[in-house]
């Protein structure tokens, strides 16, 4: 991390994003167990001081920052409204426009308040579980949950507070023996229709004892979550708290207590073990924000962004459920030693519930590196180069980075002659300025690449110096909702040099800032009250090279393809508190004098006559209509009912991932001898081969290389003799 910070201070602008290799996202438990107001006094001081100090657009601590901090702060303590009532809630309300003031007095009496009342209503509702949960459930009564807690109203007595866990845990419990019963019913089915009838019968266990063993699953997953929270600090829960002020300057500010510092040190080394995947509370449960390159999660590839975990289990153990449990609590459970095995209970996009097993491995880096592949169409050979991330080594800058990685594929793939090169960064997270600087360079001649922006000081001009252009034919980007940041810097500057097309999703992420870690210590002399951790916050923004800032917009895409999430807000505009979209100055730059008017005209009538985009298209529709959907039947005959009728919805749209295309994908002929050596590498790369033969994304990008050819087409081809157009 001191190497990230010396970076940054020699102005590359390394942009950090806080981009966790195991499922560990933060944590809230410091290793100093005695509390000390006066410490929390100066954090409160400190934080707020750096902040304002050193953001680089510190929101105004008003009335209106005091209710945006109330509101998240509240939602922290009891996401799922099974703790306050309704009586807290109008006392705790009397402070909603005083926090502003508060905070600038060090006053910590709305956080000695609310968290003294939290201890008091997490003591009062652990009786309730156990009693809930000792006996059977009634199935067969007619009633309804709904999960939708944003918009649940407080509970205004005891006996509403009761009937809030009796619906969650029965619906919990229902879940879970609803799960089972279908692993058992397939079993069954899978030895009927074995013809040798090997092996023993599976056993089949009656409803009874199922829904007995789901309660107890639950009763123990319960029971784990209370002891926990008994063992947090006062410290810990005031790391909510300023955190709820930290996150209202923007979403990429956010305090680390000491642990939690450490933990971040240790995710950017890689040197944890984990399912390989970034995690967020959404509610009562745990959303998929993030799957890192070379990860077990991200190489099975069952696991998406934006499913929900709902349920965790360690190899044959009952699923538990982690409705309502606090993120670090359920990173405990997927967690584990390496080669072990962790199965989530998971609502994916389209509505459907699946369970997914993962064996718990390291990042594998070799996944990270970027990769290619020659494909024959129409008697033309073309290239495809896949990016997970724009990578470097901080310790020593002559080890290998993405930019010299993509020039030697690019150096091979010319070498096999291909007409057209495809260069991938779907769910490319970003990474390094410098290696998108550098890549950039690769592909247009000498000139800007990215401006950035510092509070109070003039722009930096980020440029490639070097008047090489290694590959001057054409050129397709694929991007998608989850290429952010240093993704959005290459194909907004390839889009604004006119240098080739970006196809995918409507828009990128939307990520145009840039973070710095800065030490807390640093501020305080002879400071005797231990470590007080560091702030992660927003220091710089970047631009276009036209002046246009892909915060919030992204960049959007000069073709857009039908995706599942294309009816969604997806992305940075989905945060209440994003920093808006702003533009600057323009820098001075030649666009390409190319028309690709023809070739993108082309390629939206195949995409509307295509069936396959078609049924994409429609699945992304029945994703839209389904997100709202938060009301669960408790009779157990319409809740299996209801389940049936989705899992029928989504038979019609497994043919999206049956899809197959008749392209071959090869490997290089430089590579073919390595791979005799190395059957391990081959047998990865060919998984990689054949999803691109399934992948209708990557053909219609090679029918759009195809027409940007020069008599298909009729668009200039990109030479060194062509006159390009000065623009500002």
């Amino acid at each position: 991390m001191k190497a990230i910070l010396r970076f940054m201070k020699r102005n590359y602008k390394i942009l950090i994003v806080v981009a966790v290799l195991t499922v560990a996202l933060f944590s809230f438990v410091p290793r100093q167990k005695q509390s000390d107001p006066e410490k929390d006094k100066l954090l409160l001081e400190l934080i707020t001081f750096v902040i304002e100090k050193g953001h680089y657009d510190p929101a105004a601590i008003d009335d209106n920052f005091s209710k945006g901090v109330y509101k998240d702060y509240i939602e922290g303590l009891d996401p799922s409204k099974r703790f306050f009532m309704q009586s807290d809630i109008d006392e705790f309300s009397k402070y909603e426009l005083k926090i502003d003031d508060m905070i600038r007095e060090r006053d910590l009496t709305f956080f000695d308040l609310t968290y003294t009342r939290l201890l008091k209503r997490i003591k009062e509702s652990e009786g309730l579980y156990k009693d809930i949960l000792s006996k059977p459930f009634d199935y067969t009564i007619n009633e309804t949950f709904d999960a939708d807690y944003e918009h649940k109203p407080y509970v205004k007595s005891k006996d509403e507070l009761k009937t809030r866990w009796e619906k969650q845990l029965k619906l919990s419990v229902l879940s879970s023996v609803t799960d089972k019963q279908k692993v058992q019913d397939k079993a069954a089915k899978a030895f009927e229709e074995k013809k040798d009838k090997e092996g023993d019968k599976p056993e089949t266990k009656p409803f009874d004892e199922l829904e007995k063993e789901a309660r107890e699953a639950s009763l123990k997953s319960l029971d784990q979550y209370f002891e926990f929270i008994e063992d947090l600090t006062r410290d810990e829960w005031f790391s909510i708290y300023l955190n709820a002020i930290a996150e209202r300057f923007d979403p990429h500010t956010f305090y680390f207590a000491p642990d939690d510092k450490e933990k971040f040190d240790d995710s950017m080394r890689g040197s944890i073990e984990g399912i390989g995947a970034r995690l967020m509370k959404k509610n009562d449960y745990v959303e998929i924000s993030e799957l890192i390159p070379g990860g077990p999660a991200w190489r099975g590839k069952q696991l998406e962004q934006g499913d929900l975990i709902m349920k965790v289990a360690q190899g044959e153990e009952m699923p538990v459920d982690i409705a309502g449990m606090r993120l670090e609590d359920v990173v405990k459970k997927i967690k584990g030693p390496k080669g072990t095995e962790v199965r989530l209970t998971v609502k994916k996009v389209d509505g459907s519930i699946e369970v997914i097993p993962i064996t718990r491995e390291v990042v594998e880096l070799e996944e990270t590196y970027a990769k290619s592949s020659v494909v024959e169409k129409d008697g033309l050979k073309y290239g495809i180069i896949n990016l997970p991330k724009f990578y470097i080594d901080f310790e020593n800058k002559d080890n290998r980075d993405a930019a010299k990685d993509v020039a030697a594929e690019v150096e091979k793939l010319k070498q096999n002659g291909v007409k057209g090169i495809i260069i991938d960064l779907r769910d490319n997270g970003g990474g390094s300025l410098k290696t998108v600087v550098d890549m950039t360079g690769l592909f247009v001649p000498k000139g800007p690449v990215v401006q950035v922006k510092t509070t109070g000081k003039n722009k930096e001009v980020l440029e490639d110096k070097d008047t090489k252009v290694q590959w001057d034919g054409p050129l397709v980007v694929l991007v998608n909702n989850f290429s952010a940041s240093a993704s959005e810097i290459f194909a907004a500057a390839i889009q604004d040099y006119n240098r080739g097309l970006i196809l995918g999703s409507r828009h990128t992420y939307g990520k145009g800032t840039v973070q710095n870690v800065i030490d807390l210590n640093q501020f305080v002399r002879g400071n005797s009250m231990g470590d007080l951790g560091a702030l992660k916050t927003t220091t710089q923004k970047f631009y276009r090279i036209n002046g246009g800032s892909t915060q919030r917009e992204g960049v959007y895409s000069d073709i857009i393809m039908p995706d599942r999430y294309a009816y969604l807000e997806m992305g940075e505009r989905d945060s209440e508190n994003a920093m808006p979209w702003d533009k600057i100055d323009a820098a001075s730059f030649t666009r390409f004098n190319n028309n690709f008017d023809l070739v993108i005209a082309n390629s939206k009538d195949r995409i509307s006559k295509n069936d396959q985009f078609k049924l994409i298209d429609e699945n992304a529709k029945w994703i839209d209509a389904k997100k709202d959907d938060t009301k669960f039947d408790l009779n157990i005959d319409k809740f299996k009912a209801e389940i049936a009728k989705t899992e029928e919805i989504t038979k019609k749209f497994k043919a999206i991932s049956d899809y197959k295309n008749s392209l071959q994908f090869e490997p290089l002929p430089q590579e073919k001898a390595a791979f005799e050596k190395d059957p391990a590498a081959a047998e990865k790369k060919q998984r990689w081969y054949e999803s691109l033969s399934k992948d209708v994304y990557v053909e219609e990008a090679l029918n759009v290389l195809e027409d940007m050819q020069p008599k298909a087409a009729k668009t200039v081809s990109l030479n060194k003799k062509e006159k390009p157009i000065k623009t500002r």
